[in-house]
């Protein structure tokens, strides 16, 4: 595998991290833009924060963690037969995408007035990225199957 396959590695994993930062991160702000929508110089800098946070680090973040990890797939010659661990990492990735894509569309409905939702349910899905990374840490690091 070499090198290269370790420097693909490093940047995998910086860009997972800085993604997951934004997962765990933009909940949060929208919890506190739900619960101050009749303020509106603060919804205005949340709306802000939120256009910044997913422009500038989540989606770079997202694109690097999925190109390179498609790399070390092909880098690593995990083409062939997939072992189990492998495709369950994938699916709970591709959950992650999911995750990612309702933000997007939160952050829209925050932006156009229009969202609805309470801080409560964004403190509720504000645990989705922590399940999801458990169960890929998991998957990666003990191979379970």
């Amino acid at each position: 595998m070499g090198e290269t396959y370790l420097w693909l590695k490093v940047v995998h994993i910086l860009a997972v991290i800085s993604w997951m930062a934004g997962l765990f991160y933009l909940p949060r702000l929208f919890v506190y833009h739900a619960e101050n929508i009749s303020k509106k110089e603060l919804v205005t800098v949340f709306a802000v924060m939120e256009r910044r946070l997913l422009k500038a680090i989540m989606r770079p973040a997202a694109l690097v963690s999925v190109i390179t990890g498609l790399w070390l797939l092909w880098v690593g010659s995990w083409f062939g037969p997939v072992p189990v661990w492998l495709w369950l990492k994938m699916v709970l990735v591709l959950g992650m995408l999911v995750f990612h894509g309702v933000l997007e569309a939160h952050a829209g409905r925050f932006r156009d007035s229009r969202e609805d939702r309470s801080g409560r349910y964004f403190r509720v899905i504000n645990e989705v990225p922590t399940v999801l990374l458990i169960g890929i840490v998991i998957f990666v690091v003990v191979k379970p199957f």
